[in-house]
Order: C-alpha cells, then sequence, then structure tokens
C-alpha cells in the first residue's frame, strides 16, 4: 500500500457508461500545473486568487478532442477537502470516450492514475476519516437495499466511531488513573480505588461484550428479521404461528407441552417480512427430550431480533408468578420482547379477575393490561403487528450498527479487547495484585482498539480494507 501524498492523481469519480453528466476527480499539491495552459477559466482572476470552496466556468483545451470541451471544475484549494488536499472535480458530459480522452490529458500532464480506494485512503490519514468511516464509505457505494444504505450512513456519520473512541478516552482516563497511582506509590496516595477500578473496567467489558454480540449477528448475514414465540406450555403459541404463517404445520393440542422441538417458517404478514419460529413450552424441570427442546428454545430466544412472549387468558392464578419471572429472564436474554395475552376467545379467558379479590394469589397488574390476542378469531392481530413493527425497526437498528466487513475485521480485536479486560478484572479483585500488571492489560486492550478505530494500522490493514474500493473513490 503506497501511502505518498506527493502525488497528484486522478480518476472517474461518476459511475461507468453513458451519462448527461460525468464527473473526474483531481486531488494533490500540483493541481494548478496539471490543469495550467488547458483549463481557460470564464473569470481567471477569481480561478487564481480562490481560497474556499467554489466553482468556475470554463473550456478544456485539448488536442485529442479538437474542439474545446465546456466544463464547471468544482475547486477546493485548502485541506478542507474531503481528501484534506487541494482537490478538483471535473463536471463535463458524460460521454465515455470524451471522459477518457480528458483522464488520459490529465495523465499526460503529470496526474498518475489514482489506484482503488486511494482517495479515502488520502482522507483517512489527514484524519478526516476514520478506519470504521472509511469503510462505511465503501458500505455507501455497494448498498444494496435501504437498510443497507441507512446502517452504512449511520456508520460513517460516525455512531459507532463515537461509541468506541468514548471507551478508548475512558480506558485512557483509567490507565492514567493507575499510572499516575504508580508514579506516588512512595507516598501512599490512592487516584483510583480498588472498588472503583473493578466498576469501570468491568462497565468497559459488558460494553466489549455487547458491541461482540453486534458483529456476530451482523455477521450471520440474514436478511430477514427473525421473531421467536415463546411461554409456558399450552400457552397458544403452536397455535399463533399457525395464524402467521397460514399453515397447519404446528401441531395443536389441549394438552401442555405438545411442541418438543422447535419450528421455522417465513411469514409475510401485513406489511412485515420474517423469519418466524414456534418452541417448547417453558419448563423448569425438564428431561431428557423435553430438557433438549429447552436448550434449543433458549438458542433461539438469543438469536432472536424480537421474542412474541405469550401469557395464557386462561392460566390459573397459582401459575401467574411462574409466567412473570420466566418473562422477564427472557427479556434480559432477547434483543427485544414483546408480551401478549393469547387464546382470548376461550370461555374460561381471564377467569381468575373474576375471584381476584378474593384469591389467594398476588395477580401482577401487567398482565391485567397486556395486548389482548386470539389466533383463532384473528382479534388483535393488527395491534400485535404495530408493536412487533416498532420492535423489529429498534432491534435491527442495533444489531445493525455494524457492517458486515467491518464486523469481519473488528471481530478479533474487539475480542482480543474483552480477554484483557476480562484479566484486567480479574486482576483487580485480587488485593496482592499491583496496579502496575493491571495497567499492562488495559494499555493491551487500548492497543486493540487502536487497530479497529485505524489509531494503530499496518500497510496489511490498510491494504485489507481500501483493495476493496472501486477506482475514484
Amino acid at each position: 500500500m503506497d501511502l505518498s501524498l506527493d502525488d497528484t492523481i486522478a480518476a472517474l469519480a461518476s459511475a461507468p457508461g453513458p451519462a448527461r453528466r460525468g464527473i473526474v476527480r483531481i486531488t494533490g499539491p500540483a493541481i494548478r500545473q496539471v490543469l495550467a495552459g488547458w483549463f481557460e477559466p470564464r473569470n481567471e482572476t477569481a480561478w487564481q486568487r480562490a481560497s474556499t470552496a467554489s466553482v468556475h466556468p470554463g473550456l478544456l483545451h485539448s488536442v485529442s478532442t479538437r474542439a474545446p470541451i465546456a466544463v464547471d471544475v468544482y475547486d477546493w484549494p485548502n485541506r478542507r477537502s474531503y481528501t484534506g488536499q487541494p482537490l478538483v472535480e471535473l463536471h463535463l458530459p458524460g460521454s465515455p470516450p470524451l471522459l477518457e480522452a480528458v483522464l488520459s490529458e490529465l495523465h499526460r500532464r503529470g496526474a498518475r492514475p489514482a489506484r482503488a480506494g486511494e482517495f479515502t485512503l488520502r482522507a483517512f490519514l489527514a484524519g478526516k476519516l476514520d478506519l470504521l468511516q472509511a469503510e462505511a464509505v465503501l458500505g455507501v457505494i455497494d448498498a444494496h437495499d435501504h437498510e443497507e444504505l441507512q446502517s452504512a450512513l449511520a456508520q460513517l456519520a460516525g455512531g459507532l466511531s463515537g461509541r468506541l473512541s468514548g471507551l478508548r478516552r475512558d480506558l485512557l482516563e483509567l490507565l492514567a488513573d493507575l499510572e499516575a497511582g504508580l508514579d506516588f506509590i512512595e507516598e501512599d496516595i490512592e487516584f483510583i480505588s480498588r472498588m472503583e477500578l473493578l466498576g469501570r473496567i468491568a462497565t468497559a467489558r459488558r460494553f466489549v461484550e455487547d458491541l461482540l454480540q453486534q458483529t456476530s449477528d451482523r455477521m450471520q448475514s440474514r436478511t430477514r428479521p427473525r421473531v421467536v414465540l415463546a411461554g409456558l406450555p399450552n400457552a397458544g403459541k403452536s397455535t399463533l404461528f399457525n395464524r402467521l404463517t397460514a399453515s397447519q404445520s404446528a401441531l395443536v393440542s389441549p394438552g401442555a407441552g405438545t411442541t418438543r422441538d422447535f419450528l421455522q417458517a417465513t411469514v409475510d404478514w401485513l406489511g412485515l417480512a420474517f423469519d418466524l419460529v414456534d418452541t417448547a413450552g417453558w419448563e423448569l424441570h425438564a428431561e431428557l427430550i423435553a430438557g433438549a427442546a429447552q436448550h434449543h428454545r433458549s438458542e433461539q430466544v438469543r438469536s432472536a431480533d424480537v421474542v412474541i412472549w405469550c401469557s395464557a387468558a386462561h392460566l390459573p392464578a397459582d401459575q401467574h408468578s411462574l409466567d412473570e419471572q420466566l418473562f422477564i429472564e427472557t427479556k434480559q436474554q432477547a434483543r427485544g420482547c414483546v408480551r401478549i395475552l393469547t387464546q382470548t376467545d376461550r370461555p374460561d379467558a381471564r377467569m381468575w379477575l373474576c375471584d381476584a379479590v378474593t384469591s389467594p394469589f398476588d395477580i401482577d397488574a401487567t398482565i391485567v393490561d397486556l395486548p389482548e390476542v386470539s389466533a383463532v378469531t384473528g382479534d388483535g392481530l393488527d395491534k400485535l403487528a404495530e408493536s412487533l413493527r416498532q420492535r423489529l425497526a429498534s432491534a435491527r437498528g442495533t444489531s445493525r450498527q455494524w457492517l458486515g466487513m467491518t464486523a469481519a475485521r473488528c471481530r478479533e480485536s474487539l475480542e482480543a479487547v474483552a480477554h484483557a479486560l476480562e484479566h484486567a478484572e480479574e486482576s483487580a479483585g485480587i488485593e496482592s495484585v499491583g496496579d502496575e500488571l493491571i495497567a499492562v492489560d488495559v494499555r493491551d486492550a487500548l492497543d486493540h482498539l487502536g487497530r479497529i478505530l485505524g489509531v494503530i494500522y499496518t500497510d496489511d490493514i490498510l491494504d485489507r480494507v481500501f483493495s476493496k474500493f472501486c477506482i475514484g473513490k
């Protein structure tokens, strides 16, 4: 990877093929010399004295094209350009032979052909972008749908960079406190207590583990969100599954525990498209086959974008606390969760309300106010769709903070950051371990964070990132 910034480079910046308008981009220290005697601005004085971004209409005189070419030159004459160097764009008719002739003339006059990604590489080297934002430029170019475009634009805007930079600042401050204590170790001055040290390291570790989970989700390359049905046995999950999938794939029975494995189907329903998974009912004391089903269910919950927790309207009063407990546990595991009251069409639905006053069991107020859904009659399904739409938008927005290429590059470094912080947390919990050893782990975490953001980089890393770009970007 050539990191030289002394050359003036040029390339086609617009899409290949004929168009009403074509753009040729040039950047480097010798732009004025390259265009001298060739570009005839309409206002020579304005062109020569330009010190800020401006547009200069004029003509290009070229031997190869014979006739002058009408052109608008967009000029960024200082370091406030995209690349951090003087940069111009020639906007002219988008005829491929014409654009090729202009490029050939530029190369003849001393502007060498730009390599893949070299404009964005110069922006990175000039500090205009960090490495995550540079990858987002490619993500914007390669986006196949609106969701991918929004994800790339969010990363380009610095949302992910800001979070990681914030973590890096916190760790730098933590390291400063540790090293200050080491400098004054003989003075018996404590800059940070072990309790505070443990808390700050643990917070950073949890933050990194959340990011690692997001990279895993992003690298699964799932184009459709995943919705999982969960709840106690006989809560109406399979009936709801059949209703949403317009099938009879799931066996339905009045007896509890009919579903022993999980079922999956593709759903297109009320403008929503997702993969729906029906899981076995949640049982605390499961054995053999039932135990395996419980294990599969837990895996499905963790991988879901949204979990629909089904609380049966006919649930006996003495099981309400269990239903509430398991819902809370599921909500802690899941990325997003929607809770509904199912089987509201049954004759015994909500019978517990009738004797709530005399019942020895506490009825949680939250279950009284749950959205009511009947998979049999269809009542409440429109409200479920709206809740699901909101949750999916929120959950998918979080998991798509990472572009696929960024997730793949950064995962190894993130794992190293998490490992270093885990080791630092273990060491901080042992009173006999000195702060100097903890500081070593914090420095290690900072080094790997620097590689993610591009604060620390090698030619190999830059080559892997920018070789994916096309010419002119």
